[in-house]
């Protein structure tokens, strides 16, 4: 019997080990819980693009925008652990939505495996021209004159742009409403368009800004942008410790094998070496990352803590 159980398990074994060395045996899904044109698209096609190239494989980007990134989550999240169903995750669907929403459909912290974190994102306030306020201390101003008058797009109901006005007004005492959007680029579009005063990122509204259409006000992060250092952060401009960044990391489905989340983890720092990439993410003023998954665990857990401290102190609920 003992020898029985020892064949079987030496099996099992096997199988598993030659399974991983077979990766992928068939084409890779990334999902990426929001609309394309943003940068968790950007660096989902990026890496796709990246893996397809070494793995023999194809990995296809697949949009499922809803519900703030759950439902693009939940999809990766109820999928078999095998390594072909992958998410680009973000701060929202990886740390803060289980804070603003009573039911969930996945368990944030359960029910993914992390491979590694991918980049951070700047977020910049921009403004459409017509908004009469030149920097930070006259936006604030402005708003304090105006309560309730000053709009701001976000990519969705707990998205990092959300997450970055209500902070605002939480830290600076002003009244300005949110404006959901389903994903980042149709709120920039309104944005530059008048329908709405302003936004918080950087990737997409950066053409914008360059070509007259949007005005910077600050940067939301700790420090600066390298893509636009003579533009402040918002905490350099009247709201000292305030701060906030957009990051974004790969996951599997829990349980899935050790191995396939090691060759994939090998090959997100591999893409993130690539000169082509690192000079795109310079202009959209963010920064490659890279950790081993123990790092992504453990980032994830202090950024769901630290969100919810806010999301709880400022009193949001999504539902």
């Amino acid at each position: 019997m003992k020898k029985t159980i020892t064949a079987l398990l030496l099996a099992a074994c096997g199988l598993t080990a030659h399974g991983a060395s077979d990766y992928p045996s068939a084409p890779v899904r990334i999902v990426v819980p929001f609309q394309a044109g943003g940068l968790t698209d950007i660096l989902a096609r990026a890496i796709a693009q990246h893996a397809s190239s070494r793995l023999g494989q194809p990995f296809v980007v697949e949009n499922k925008p809803g519900a703030s990134g759950n439902i693009g989550a939940d999809t990766v999240a109820k999928s078999k652990p095998d390594g072909l169903t992958l998410l680009m995750g973000s701060i929202g669907t990886n740390a803060v939505n289980a804070h603003l929403f009573s039911r969930m459909p996945y368990d944030t912290l359960k029910d993914f495996t992390p491979i590694s974190l991918v980049a951070s994102g700047t977020l910049m306030l921009v403004t459409n021209p017509a908004v009469p306020a030149t920097d930070m201390r006259s936006l604030l101003a402005y708003a304090r004159a105006n309560p309730g008058k000053l709009t701001y797009a976000s990519g969705g109901a707990g998205a990092s742009q959300h997450l970055a006005g209500e902070l605002l007004k939480t830290m600076a005492n002003v009244d300005i409403v949110h404006v959901p959007y389903k994903g980042v680029v149709q709120g920039v579009t309104d944005v530059v368009a008048g329908q709405v005063n302003m936004t918080f990122d950087l990737a997409t509204v950066e053409p914008h800004i360059r070509a007259g259409k949007l005005r910077p006000i600050a940067v939301a992060n700790a420090r600066r942008s390298s893509a636009f250092p003579e533009v402040p952060t918002i905490a350099e401009s009247g709201v000292p410790g305030y701060e906030v960044s957009a990051w974004y990391g790969l996951f599997a489905p829990a349980g899935t094998p050790p191995a396939i989340v090691q060759r994939l983890q090998a090959e997100v720092v591999s893409a993130l070496k690539d000169p082509a990439l690192l000079q795109r993410l310079s202009a959209l003023g963010a920064e490659p990352a890279g950790s081993t998954p123990e790092e992504l665990s453990r980032f994830v857990r202090s950024e769901y803590d630290k969100w919810g401290k806010v999301v709880r102190q400022a009193g949001i609920r999504l539902d």
